[in-house]
């Protein structure tokens, strides 16, 4: 059912447009190029000094503000080994969380936990509006849970990505899958994203909870016991978890894969559910167990943070590309926006 609903979807947004397939193979080009823009206005909020670095280009900003203008200098090479070191030094990356766009059981008011069901169009609609939001941030890696409502999400907010590269799911379970899946052509990897999917970022199992009606539920057994259940951090529904059992697994999953990964300057995308994405906020922002119940974090509304010499800071939410700047860029995002205009012009 899930799978169907998915491609179900897809022609849904292939009929209004929302593809381009001529686009996907859009590359920003392998020659190297020097760029100084002293008539370029920065808009893109107050920039804290940074670089941006890919495994295709490198950018310095040596000056922008919101009242300033901005000067960019040199793109270098792939083949030199400038990139690897300025990414090194400045070891800044990206970190995108996404809770999924509403499923089919979020709309029908049942606990969802981890049964798999697919995205209502609304939902759809959230993902790719997601996607418009971070089309301007650069995504080497994406995470997303087992569950099929957050891979849409990641699938269809990437179709609204300006590099136009292809989101593909690793399958690593066995040595059958890693050769049934394997890419041969370098040219066409360089066009794809890496997906892996982890059981451990699943949204939180809520147990006999799972598939009742959630008003139902408050009046068989009050609306404080069901609310205990809910937002409590350490007391479980019915043979389910609590919010600090699914911190356990979701936050080592980050600690031990995602996270080395934001270090070595890769930017990562994760796109997952609501409690285990407050567990990862929790320890980003350090919140107490009490804080982090109250944390709220709304369907298909991506947020960003960067990663810099092992810490997290929070920017707020992207805002569409249409709009005036982007809230809180750091000069390295700056950078690859502007690369970007110049590119897709």
């Amino acid at each position: 059912m899930a799978a169907t609903a998915f491609h179900q979807a897809i022609g849904t947004l292939q009929s209004h447009g929302y593809f381009d397939h001529s686009g996907f193979q859009q590359e920003f080009g392998n020659a190297s190029m020097r760029l100084i823009s002293k008539g370029i206005k920065a808009d893109f909020g107050l920039l804290r000094r940074g670089s941006y670095c890919s495994r295709e280009r490198n950018f310095g900003v040596l000056n922008a503000s919101t009242s300033q203008t901005s000067v960019f200098d040199p793109v270098l090479s792939p083949a030199s080994n400038t990139t690897n070191h300025s990414r090194k030094k400045s070891n800044e990356a990206a970190l995108i969380l996404i809770r999924h766009g509403e499923s089919l059981w979020n709309e029908k008011n049942l606990f969802t936990g981890c049964v798999d069901v697919p995205l209502t169009k609304k939902g759809v609609e959230e993902a790719i509006e997601a996607g418009k939001r971070i089309s301007n941030i650069p995504v080497d890696m994406i995470y997303t849970s087992a569950l099929i409502r957050a891979q849409m999400t990641a699938m269809l907010a990437m179709t609204q990505h300006r590099r136009k590269k292809v989101p593909i799911i690793m399958h690593n379970e066995s040595e059958q899958a890693r050769a049934w899946s394997k890419i041969f052509s370098e040219e066409t990897k360089k066009q794809c994203i890496p997906v892996t999917t982890a059981w451990q970022l699943n949204e939180r199992m809520y147990g006999e909870l799972q598939g009742l009606n959630k008003q139902e539920t408050a009046d068989r057994y009050g609306k404080e016991q069901v609310h205990e259940w809910r937002r409590s951090y350490d007391i479980p529904p019915p043979n389910g978890e609590s919010l600090e059992m699914c911190a356990q697994r979701a936050v080592a999953y980050f600690k031990e894969h995602i996270e080395p990964q934001l270090l070595s300057g890769k930017n990562v995308m994760i796109a997952a559910h609501g409690n285990s994405l407050r567990s990862i906020i929790m320890y980003l922002d350090k919140l107490t167990s009490q804080e982090v119940i109250s944390l709220e974090l709304s369907t298909g509304i991506p947020m960003l943070y960067i990663s810099k010499e092992g810490k997290f800071m929070r920017r707020g939410s992207p805002v569409r590309p249409t709009e005036a700047g982007v809230y809180a860029y750091t000069k390295s995002l700056a950078v690859y926006r502007q690369k970007l205009d110049e590119m897709f012009q």
